[in-house]
């Protein structure tokens, strides 16, 4: 799959929701929009829960969450007893999660934060410049969106 960050529109929007404000979750899963069925307030509602590793719990990363819920509105199974559709899907977010791994080192929040072992305290962060400084979360974004586009990309041309 070929990535280029800087490059990429869901990317950079996906970036550019996060400094907006949004969590890492809804700006990945945000910047899609155009690509599903939702009303806004529903879509940031639905993906407000994973933001800072789901409720800053510090597990897994809310930039991966944002594009597995992209991955899942697009491609995802809706029948329970597919097994087929449920194995491909399952292989497609392992596929989405290595690529991402590859790129960053992990896929866990608190991994990619360099911060301790378990919870952090549920109350966000206040959004200034310093928090902007010390934070990869704006390109951690970015990159699961340019993840996702070039799926997306890929899909469509297979």
């Amino acid at each position: 799959m070929e990535i280029d960050v800087e490059n990429s529109v869901y990317g950079q929007r996906a970036k550019q929701l996060f400094l907006e404000g949004y969590n890492c979750s809804q700006s990945v899963f945000l910047a899609f929009e155009d690509k599903y069925d939702m009303d806004h307030s529903t879509a940031m509602k639905l993906s407000s829960s994973f933001g800072g590793g789901m409720g800053r719990l510090r597990e897994v990363c809310g930039a991966v969450s944002g594009m597995f819920m992209v991955a899942g509105i697009l491609y995802g199974y809706d029948e329970p007893k597919d097994f087929e559709g449920k194995s491909e899907h399952y292989a497609r977010i392992q596929q989405l999660a290595a690529e991402y791994q590859e790129r960053n080192g992990s896929i866990v929040c608190r991994e990619l934060l360099g911060l301790g072992k378990g919870k952090d305290d549920p109350t966000p962060s206040k959004r200034t410049q310093e928090y902007y400084k010390k934070r990869p979360c704006p390109d951690l974004a970015a990159t699961a969106a340019a993840i996702m586009e070039a799926y997306i990309r890929e899909k469509e041309n297979a």
